[in-house]
């Protein structure tokens, strides 16, 4: 007798699920958009804000904006939350940038989008954001699919 294991079992379903990417991106975008209205106000309104310590909750809530759109996708799809909740932290990133520029051209900065001596929107900021998105919204997923998983083993008891 041949003690090969069975073989394992394939889903041919899609991977990604649109609407809960989309879903997800705009969970994390309110939040995104939220922690940048907040920031151009106090930026607004206090002359030192760089220098001020409302910088570090205010990226907080940013890298709580990218978790909260992968815990969408993840609650919404347990069995691809990975995949899912990293398109919709990166959904939300990409629709996010659209909101930044208007908030640039709205206020009169009087500096560079891309350039200058302080851009609103550095490259590698760019970048380090996509990548911080990413790795956000598979962890947001994962713990999305877990509370998924214990809100339906706690229905079928």
């Amino acid at each position: 007798m041949d003690p090969s294991p069975p073989p394992a079992a394939t889903d041919d379903g899609p991977l990604v699920h649109w609407p809960a990417v989309g879903r997800g991106a705009l969970v994390g975008l309110c939040v995104l958009v939220g922690a940048s209205v907040v920031e151009a106000i106090l930026d607004h309104n206090i002359d030192t804000f760089q220098d001020s310590g409302w910088i570090y909750p205010l990226f907080v809530a940013i890298l709580f904006g990218y978790g909260c759109g992968g815990w969408q996708a993840g609650r919404m799809v347990p069995e691809a939350f990975l995949t899912n909740g990293a398109l919709a932290g990166v959904g939300a990133f990409v629709l996010w940038v659209p909101v930044r520029i208007g908030i640039w051209l709205v206020r009169d900065e009087h500096r560079g989008l891309f350039s200058g001596h302080s851009p609103a929107l550095r490259p590698g900021q760019l970048f380090g954001h996509l990548v911080i998105a990413a790795a956000l919204g598979m962890l947001g997923g994962f713990i999305g699919s877990r509370s998924a998983a214990r809100a339906r083993a706690a229905a079928k008891r």
